[in-house]
């Protein structure tokens, strides 16, 4: 008879406390990174598929409750209850600018193809920031312009908990802490297009890579939505109340979810039928994410551990078509990137532990 196979992930020490957000960069010629946010007040770049620490961005003096990286992963943003978002330097751990704000910053995200908007209010070529908050108002920064006023869109009914960019930018995705929804914004008017209605308030929005996709988290439910003609795709309620969900990327047949049980479940998309349960955590889950090529996904604790988990046996095959590190898939990073990557960056002993848990002995 086969053994049952237990899950073992790859676990990320380093942060002093709760970690609330995690973030992939697609895949680059360098390989792909994640960078996670804290209430520690320091968010941490790391090196995607084997999540070897890189570096720790200084400079936050409050908890940091977003962030984020473009698409080159070459910078990196972070909002906090310091009242600001900043833009950093991915190679060299350097901050560019610091956003203020008149309160908390919940969420920032970075524009995908600024083009599509850019003539309207913009230089062409920009990159844009989002973020949102506490003050209940979008604020859109122009990252060549870093001191220019930013446009704002202030009628949001609540303080807003989560952002995200749609249609090429054209549209703005957002949630609120306090109330339930999600509102759909028009870029070129500011104003309100669509409500994605849920029971309870959204603690988790996610567009999936094709786009096609809405996935959100609201107290044990986790929806999927048409992201174009915005009608409810599929609802499946959770075993506990669940605070992020994550559709897996590539072939889209699996989604995972995690909240209060410190379980991470994985769940068939097409019919709802729950197809693993990972445990590892020793606190509640507050954010789950895919990697950019499907293979594995992180998970952010209460606990202040990152974790790693792979979304199926390791693949032997040299021929994997999953883009990772290397050729192969395999890690091959030279001594000269990762001392480019840390130059400048913040080192402690804390922040390079990453260990394999110990398996039981079958």
């Amino acid at each position: 008879m086969d053994k049952k196979k237990v899950a073992v992930p790859l676990v990320c020490h380093g942060h002093s406390r709760p970690v609330v957000d995690l973030f992939y960069s697609p895949v680059t010629p360098d390989g792909f990174f994640l960078i996670s946010a804290s209430k520690d007040s320091s968010p941490m770049l790391r090196n995607g598929e084997t999540g070897d620490w890189i570096g720790t961005f200084e400079g936050h003096k409050g908890a940091v409750w977003s962030c984020c990286l473009d698409t080159s992963a070459l910078r990196a943003a972070s909002g906090s209850a310091d009242f600001s978002a900043k833009l950093w330097d991915a190679l060299t751990g350097d901050e560019l600018h610091s956003f203020e704000h008149k309160h908390i910053v919940r969420a920032c995200t970075f524009s995908e193809c600024a083009h599509a908007i850019s003539e309207l209010f913009f230089e062409q070529d920009t990159h844009l920031l989002l973020t949102g908050g506490v003050e209940k108002i979008l604020r859109i920064f122009d990252l060549n312009r870093p001191d220019a006023p930013p446009r704002e869109v202030d009628n949001s009914p609540g303080s807003i908990r989560t952002v995200a960019w749609l249609h090429s930018d054209q549209t703005i995705l957002s949630s609120c802490t306090d109330i339930g929804g999600v509102r759909l914004w028009d870029v070129r008017s500011g104003k309100i297009v669509q409500t994605l209605e849920t029971k309870s308030p959204v603690t988790s929005a996610e567009v999936s890579r094709d786009g096609r996709y809405i996935t959100t988290a609201d107290g044990s439910t986790v929806k999927f939505w048409d992201a174009n003609h915005f009608g409810l795709v599929k609802s499946y309620d959770m075993p506990c109340n669940v605070e992020s969900a994550s559709l897996e990327p590539k072939l889209g047949n699996k989604f995972v979810a995690g909240g209060e049980d410190m379980w991470i479940h994985v769940f068939d998309f097409h019919t709802g039928e729950q197809i693993g349960c990972n445990k590892g955590h020793h606190g509640p889950v507050h954010c789950l994410r895919f990697s950019p090529g499907g293979e594995s996904y992180a998970s952010g604790s209460e606990d202040g551990t990152i974790r790693i988990w792979q979304l199926g046996p390791a693949s032997n095959d040299e021929n994997d078509s999953v883009p990772g590190n290397g050729p192969t898939g395999k890690v091959e990073v030279s001594a000269d990137d990762v001392a480019q990557k840390i130059e400048g960056f913040h080192i402690s002993g804390e922040g390079k532990t990453t260990e394999k848990e110990n398996a039981t002995d079958a």
